[in-house]
């Protein structure tokens, strides 16, 4: 992330537009990870939002580099001397650290350990993480491909992926690419925003299988609540009738391992002869023809 990132974050997510597309992702998200279950849970990046809290998984995790740690700074578990990939889990190995930055440490929501690291380097085993939450976070990176990978690493078989994004293709994109060409962008994002089949695409051919993708916040990017509420109207009208062109996006996926399966001791079929065939030479032919 950049400087100017860090410092946009928080500050977006106090302002009118922020709150309202953070409530309708928090809604959203508490309705999916509701029923994914597993044992260890993670969410990368965007702490303003509490992406596990409806989870019941015993190990969940807020998984933060510097630049989103900075801008909400929570306690640190730093790894270990035996750190890296060779921990199982979120918080395996790790001790409690000051935040980077100078920042008083904080605890992180709902009892849950942070763990500050670089996100396209994640220090956990792969196939070790059951569910794995992304609000935003591809927007940020330097490198959204890496990231994805990582990701993939991380899941488990049938392990579920859960990726929260501004929608390029939506009146919000629009204002986004306006106001990146004059300085003054709309939204906070060090990269471009990823259209919806760009990133569809991207996780097809990593194996995941799209089990549910969602648009909201429909309404015009505006600076107020009271223009905000005006416009309130559009939320039915843009689900029903361009549901494509919402604000933000929030996309389900599922990692799929393919290969071979055992199936048992193979049979071998005796060939079957046709009606009135019968065997060129049996212990019965034989005998009659000595």
């Amino acid at each position: 992330m950049t400087d100017r990132a860090i410092i946009d974050w928080p500050a977006w997510t106090d302002s009118p537009p922020g709150r309202y597309v953070l409530e309708w992702e928090q809604t959203q998200l508490d309705r999916v990870v509701s029923d994914v279950f597993g044992y260890h849970a993670l969410q990368l990046g965007l702490p303003q939002l509490d992406a596990l809290r409806e989870n019941r998984m015993p190990c969940r995790g807020l998984v933060l580099d510097a630049a989103s740690g900075a801008s909400a700074p929570y306690s640190f578990p730093r790894a270990g001397p035996h750190g890296g990939h060779g921990g199982n889990g979120a918080g395996n190995g790790m001790h409690a650290g000051p935040a980077p930055g100078g920042y008083a440490p904080l605890p992180a929501p709902g009892g849950r350990s942070a763990v500050w690291c670089d996100l396209l380097d994640l220090p956990f085993e792969a196939q070790s993480v059951d569910l794995l939450v992304m609000p935003h976070t591809l927007e940020f990176t330097s490198d959204p491909h890496r990231l994805l990978r990582e990701a993939e690493r991380v899941l488990m078989p049938e392990g579920q992926l859960i990726i929260l994004g501004f929608n390029s293709l939506s009146l919000w994109g629009a204002r986004q690419s306006v106001g990146k060409m004059t300085g003054r962008p709309f939204v906070p994002a060090a990269v471009d925003l990823i259209a919806f089949t760009r990133l569809k695409d991207w996780i097809k051919l990593l194996g995941f299988d799209l089990e549910r993708g969602r648009f909201g916040c429909y309404r015009p990017p505006l600076d107020s609540d009271q223009w905000l509420s005006r416009y309130g109207f559009m939320e039915a009208a843009g689900d029903r009738w361009w549901p494509i062109f919402g604000a933000t996006y929030m996309i389900k996926a599922i990692k799929r391992v393919r290969g071979m399966r055992l199936v048992g001791p193979l049979k071998v079929k005796k060939p079957v002869l046709a009606a009135g065939l019968a065997p060129a030479a049996t212990p019965n032919t034989r005998n009659h023809t000595q």
